[in-house]
């Protein structure tokens, strides 16, 4: 197949995408249902997940350039080819063409529209571009996620919106107990792939590559995870024989992160069965083994065996705010409404879970989010109605947020220990 063939069914699938987040279906879910080969694939979640990231502008310019409003998948196409217009000026004409195709494939009436808004686009870029001065467009987020974000981060909000659409890393954790980093780093290089070491167990790649091409991956010595998820085992300060609970554990990244640091006795909680297959996937990978719960933690009658744990670690749900790099849909499928219940949600876990630590024992409070509803505020809340609850300081960060830069994504952690 040729390259504008490619490109015409690129333009066509990322639409299709694009239409379903719109719709409220995850990105993720719906590129699961993509029919599509490996090249292809990759093109569409290409386009896809750049179209998204930058929504918020290609919307304001689709609403300069639009007399009326399109049908959903007309309008998604647009954006995508938008998108594609702006990635790549060097091959407008091509894309111009190949969107037009794309379009005959949706109804052939809407070619026509298409042709004349892409070309009026590229006749006006810098002066429709100067219109969209909003920030919405400007930042590409919801106006109520651009409101939180400056509220909880008054001096930092426009970094933290910028880097929430860059491109992610891929950042590897190298199994501690089959090889050193160092080791791992000279295998990278025998298969000519560049990285930094960026942390204990830590690398960064220089460009992202397929599972497949990494050395040892299916072996277990080397998983994906990013250098801001990878403080959480750590964090634990765990000892050998400890009895552990891994209460939200789903893909089960953390998991294996203790297991490898650690000889304990880990349960490891999801409460959807698929989810919690892929923590069991994940161990056997690594060689290494848990007791995988499907059970919501919420409710231990169902799953606890009584005997307190001397570690608990909490990844709570939460918006995700901090992991758009790697979800942007999540800028555009969450509502403000979800960080008020999502925190009354962690505060219960917080409170249940307390009840299942031994006494000196410690429980990690984690979220992928930069919304301070959701992290410093839940865990003020807690302490003022714990009397046993103690806040550990965190030597490495600084009130426990890590906020999203080039090199990780956005964490919070809080660390509480039990001292009656």
């Amino acid at each position: 197949m040729s390259r504008s063939a490619n490109l015409e069914l690129a333009l066509y699938a990322a639409g299709a995408v694009v239409a379903q987040v719109r719709a409220g279906r995850s990105l993720s879910e719906a590129l699961a249902h993509l029919d599509a080969d490996a090249i292809l694939h990759a093109a569409v979640q290409d386009l896809a997940y750049g179209t998204l990231r930058n929504l918020g502008l290609l919307d304001a310019l689709l609403g300069l350039l639009l007399r009326k409003p399109a049908k959903p998948a007309v309008h998604a196409l647009l954006l995508a080819a938008l998108y594609q217009l702006r990635a790549r000026p060097r091959a407008s004409h091509t894309t111009v063409d190949q969107a037009v195709c794309a379009a005959s494939r949706l109804e052939p009436a809407a070619k026509g529209l298409v042709n004349a808004v892409l070309r009026n686009y590229l006749r006006q870029a810098e002066a429709l571009l100067a219109r969209c001065d909003s920030a919405a467009a400007q930042y590409s987020y919801a106006p109520w996620w651009i409101d939180c974000v400056r509220a909880s981060w008054p001096q930092s909000w426009q970094s933290i919106l910028n880097a929430g659409n860059l491109r992610p890393p891929m950042t590897l954790r190298v199994n501690a107990r089959r090889l050193t980093v160092a080791q791992y780093m000279a295998k990278l290089v025998e298969r000519g792939l560049a990285g930094e070491i960026v942390g204990p167990q830590a690398i960064t790649l220089r460009r992202p590559v397929s599972v497949e091409a990494l050395p040892g991956f299916a072996a277990g010595e080397v998983s994906v995870q990013d250098a801001a998820a990878q403080f959480a085992a750590p964090l634990l300060e765990l000892r050998q024989g400890m009895r552990v609970l891994d209460a939200c554990a789903a893909p089960g990244g953390k998991t294996g992160h203790i297991l490898e640091l650690a000889d304990c006795a880990l349960t490891a909680l999801d409460n959807d069965p698929a989810r919690a297959r892929r923590i069991s996937d994940n161990l056997a990978r690594l060689g290494l083994s848990a007791r995988v719960v499907c059970a919501d933690c919420l409710f231990p009658e169902k799953w606890w065996d009584g005997a307190l744990f001397d570690r608990i670690l909490l990844d709570a749900p939460c918006t995700a705010s901090g992991v758009v790099k790697r979800h942007p849909d999540i800028k555009w499928l969450r509502r403000r409404s979800d960080i008020a219940k999502l925190a009354a949600i962690q505060g219960r876990m917080l409170d249940t879970l307390w009840q299942l630590l031994a006494r000196g024992g410690k429980l990690l409070y984690a979220t992928c989010s930069v919304f301070s509803q959701e992290n410093a505020q839940v865990i003020k809340s807690f302490l003022a109605r714990s009397d046993s609850a103690r806040r550990v300081p965190l030597a490495r960060l600084e009130g426990g947020q890590l906020l999203p830069d080039a090199h990780h994504d956005g964490f919070f952690y809080a660390l509480l220990e039990k001292n009656q």
